[in-house]
């Protein structure tokens, strides 16, 4: 036949020592040893490895979030979670925004100091992007002890003050109050403002919670 068949047992006597001992076959199982060894190691590595890995959850956590605001209407608010943390975003009106000009400083706790950390556009009164003036994020989160605020725009509450509240934020907790820009007022347990998240805006409609405007 011109087929040339190797047989195991040549291959055996070829390589097989004075002492007996098949070096051919020892060879094999020395690297067969190895390489499931490595095997094993690289096994137990992979989910060393892959705890140090951001999981599928962690990463969507700290994911920017999309939020049509299209259907949002004036004095309306809309709360939507990113990163764990609830973000107000309320459409003001006209009038709100006359009143939160009217706010004077010096019934204001923060002025200034925690400004410096945010997105620069949150000075001023607005707090807001230049030209979305009527349209307030924020986290909500009081931040005193993190408790979440509630929502009251109704101007005149009784029990926040009567015809000197204009509106805003309660946390009833332990008596916190914000304005309708989230600027904490004197007087009260929380130390700073409410936080304004990073925002930018897609269209009129759509705000991207988690990534910084351009300004």
């Amino acid at each position: 036949m011109d087929t040339t068949d190797i047989n195991a047992s040549d291959i055996n006597a070829s390589d097989t020592h004075a002492n007996g001992v098949n070096s051919s076959r020892r060879r094999f199982l020395t690297g067969a040893t190895s390489v499931l060894g490595g095997i094993g190691v690289a096994g137990a590595a992979i989910p060393f490895l892959a705890a140090w890995k951001p999981s599928a959850k962690a990463k969507a956590a700290g994911a920017p979030v999309k939020v049509n605001i299209g259907k949002l209407e004036a004095g309306a608010r809309l709360v939507v979670e990113w990163r764990g943390q609830p973000v107000y975003i309320v459409r003001r009106t006209a009038e709100t925004l006359a009143a939160v000009d009217a706010i004077g400083d010096d019934i204001l706790k923060d002025v200034s100091s925690a400004e410096a950390s945010q997105p620069l556009y949150v000075s001023g009164s607005a707090r807001t992007q230049p030209g979305k003036e009527e349209i307030l994020v924020l986290v909500g989160l009081c931040t005193h002890l993190g408790c979440a605020p509630l929502y009251r725009p109704d101007v005149g509450a009784a029990d926040l003050g009567g015809d000197s509240w204009m509106g805003g934020f309660f946390c009833p907790c332990h008596g916190s109050k914000f304005d309708l820009s989230g600027r904490v007022f004197a007087g009260v347990p929380a130390p700073t403002n409410l936080k304004i998240p990073p925002h930018s805006y897609e269209t009129d409609s759509v705000i991207i919670i988690g990534v910084d405007a351009e300004i």
